[in-house]
């Protein structure tokens, strides 16, 4: 399986969307400060998977929305496709 995700920095709220293989995994770099892009809004937290059966649908999703505005991600996040959907606090 492969998954898109969103992250929120805890610093200044702003997002950042990407995709792997393993997302728990991919939380821990980024809060590690192994992904220089997201390594000065340390810490993340995530708020949004989506499952994919290929890698290539999880990046085709994952360039979709990357041209998103805030608004529409913020919208996506509660929507049932977010496989956090039930753990999320609501």
């Amino acid at each position: 399986m492969y998954y898109v995700y969103i992250l929120e920095s805890e610093v200044n709220g702003d997002f950042y969307k990407g995709s792997t293989g393993d997302y728990q995994k991919r939380l821990e770099q980024h809060n590690n400060g192994e992904s220089q892009f997201t390594s000065t809004l340390r810490p993340w937290k995530l708020l949004f998977v989506q499952e994919f059966d290929t890698k290539s649908q999880a990046l085709i999703q994952e360039k979709k929305l990357k041209r998103c505005n805030k608004g529409y991600l913020k919208w996506l996040i509660s929507q049932p496709a977010n496989i956090l959907f039930n753990s999320l606090d609501r």
